[in-house]
């Protein structure tokens, strides 16, 4: 494999791209129900391009061989992660304690902290927050999946600022997995005075913006160079990202080679 992608690499200059670990310009992988064997597979492929995989959802609860596929991740140097609703569940249940026993068991240290379903008030949110950091790396979602909060923002720009006073150690900006809700109109075209106030208010490096469409993931490449952070990144699209991400691809070509 060595002997065949140098000679490639070597070819044309590329735009520089943080190397792993990285803390700028994370790609963020769903794993929307992966099997063992699918998930060797894709760290075979395109384990240097993912730095996160969460299990989507609550989907942890209903996986066979979870321990296995976590230690796949974990032997590619990938973090592997629960999904945020199945925080949002523990902490509705009272069940946050077993959740972090539960993680610790699995050997996971990255925890998402989110409220894109339940109301979470903002006292419980940074609470929990507080509570988590110590033994986790917390993500912290913003944003809802269901379109109740509006496009202005003030609002996401304080939950954010909260949550990196509460000890997050990066903001999520919701997109919906189906790229509808959140950060896009419905239609997937992107709000992008919200985005920029975003970064105005808390600077790149520390937000991810959840952007599974192409023309999503492109914008914002274009706007913030390789190394901005993207999320919900579905399995299959992971060498299509990392190609927009260098300008392998028309859609972000003539930012980095022009």
């Amino acid at each position: 494999m060595e002997s065949i992608t140098r000679p490639l690499t070597d070819l044309i200059p590329l735009p520089q791209r943080s190397a792993k670990p990285r803390t700028a310009g994370v790609t963020h992988v769903v794993d929307p129900g992966l099997t063992r064997v699918e998930a060797a597979g894709l760290m075979e492929l395109a384990a240097a391009h993912v730095d996160i995989v969460r299990l989507g959802w609550g989907s942890a609860l209903v996986t066979g061989a979870l321990e296995e596929k976590l230690a796949v991740y974990r032997d590619h140097n990938v973090a592997p992660m629960l999904g945020g609703t199945l925080t949002e569940l523990a902490w509705r249940h009272g069940r946050i304690d077993e959740l972090r026993r539960a993680l610790q068991a699995l050997d996971i240290h990255h925890v998402e902290v989110s409220e894109g379903t339940l109301d979470l008030p903002v006292e419980d949110k940074q609470r929990l927050i507080r509570e988590l950091r110590d033994d986790f790396t917390v993500f912290v979602e913003v944003g809802s999946k269901d379109g109740r909060l509006a496009p202005a923002s003030e609002l996401w720009i304080r939950q954010a600022c909260e949550a990196l006073d509460a000890g997050a150690h990066s903001i999520v900006c919701e997109g919906r997995v189906s790229g509808d809700a959140g950060l896009y109109w419905p239609d997937g075209s992107i709000r992008d005075e919200l985005v920029e106030a975003l970064v105005s208010a808390t600077g790149i490096d520390r937000l991810i913006f959840e952007a599974p469409r192409r023309s999503q993931q492109a914008w914002l490449v274009r706007h913030f160079g390789a190394d901005v952070g993207l999320g919900n990144i579905l399995p299959g699209d992971l060498i299509a990202v990392e190609s927009l991400r260098l300008g392998l691809r028309s859609d972000t070509l003539t930012r980095f080679h022009a």
